[in-house]
């Protein structure tokens, strides 16, 4: 909890050994993540001091994003949680979600199908399904976004000439997706939920930190030449991080 001008505030505060300058991040949880240089802080009490001095120059601002995110929540609850009938983003569109009985002994399936009246994510439940539908079509969106981030590495690793050592799909609070220093990628399932832009967008984004590490303007060159509106789908990731999070919370 940080004491500002404009009264306290809940921090959360990291020490990095990776991290070359302070950074603010938003966790979807209505928490600022401040992460510190290890370099910078030799101590508790320099993390504090460090992270206290940041975070004030910019309360103004960070005040105005949490309540930001405050109003998309209370939006998030009024809807309710996911249920037949309910509207769910997938690929960046409104899909209705559809639950239906499996015909026989089938087993629990989910199908996108096209309609009339839009685009449908059809659940059908088996007799002995025990899951809940959250749990389903989790399970489910994991699938399809591992296909899609596979494709995306296919489309661009051979041109940026590089290679992962690894790929894993997580599901991160503060990023959409990460490399290592071992070369191997991470990214958040939720990608899968909005528009193929912004998905490939944070692909490029991690291969090109197997290029160069950092965010020096060499990076961003990397990532331009691939995706030259990417600061579009950044920001449109920014701005429906809190409604991305928000789905399928626990019911």
């Amino acid at each position: 909890m940080l004491q500002l001008p404009g009264g306290d505030l809940e921090c959360t505060l990291r020490r990095s050994s990776r991290a070359r300058n302070l950074r603010l991040t938003m966790d979807p949880r209505h928490v600022a993540v401040v992460t510190v240089p290890a370099r910078a802080a030799r101590s508790k009490a320099d993390v504090e001091r460090l992270a206290y001095a940041f975070v004030a120059e910019r309360e103004v601002w960070l005040r105005r994003h949490l309540d930001k995110q405050s109003r998309q929540r209370d939006v998030l609850a009024a809807l309710g949680p996911v249920r037949d009938g309910a509207s769910f983003r997938f690929r960046g569109e409104a899909h209705r979600v559809r639950v239906e009985a499996a015909v026989g002994r089938h087993r629990t399936s989910v199908s996108r199908e096209g309609g009339d009246a839009g685009d449908e994510l059809i659940v059908r439940l088996s007799p002995t399904e025990r899951r809940s539908l959250n749990a389903i079509l989790e399970a489910w969106l994991r699938d399809r976004a591992r296909v899609a981030i596979n494709h995306e590495i296919e489309r661009h690793a051979s041109a940026l000439a590089v290679a992962p050592s690894a790929v894993t799909i997580r599901d991160a609070r503060t990023r959409w997706g990460s490399c290592s220093r071992a070369r191997r990628l991470s990214f958040s399932w939720r990608l899968v939920l909005a528009p193929p832009e912004a998905l490939e967008t944070v692909v490029i984004h991690e291969l090109a930190h197997l290029r160069v590490f950092g965010h020096a303007p060499a990076f961003w060159e990397i990532v331009a030449g691939r995706r030259p509106d990417h600061r579009v789908w950044r920001r449109w990731l920014r701005d429906h991080a809190v409604e991305l999070h928000g789905a399928l919370a626990a019911e």
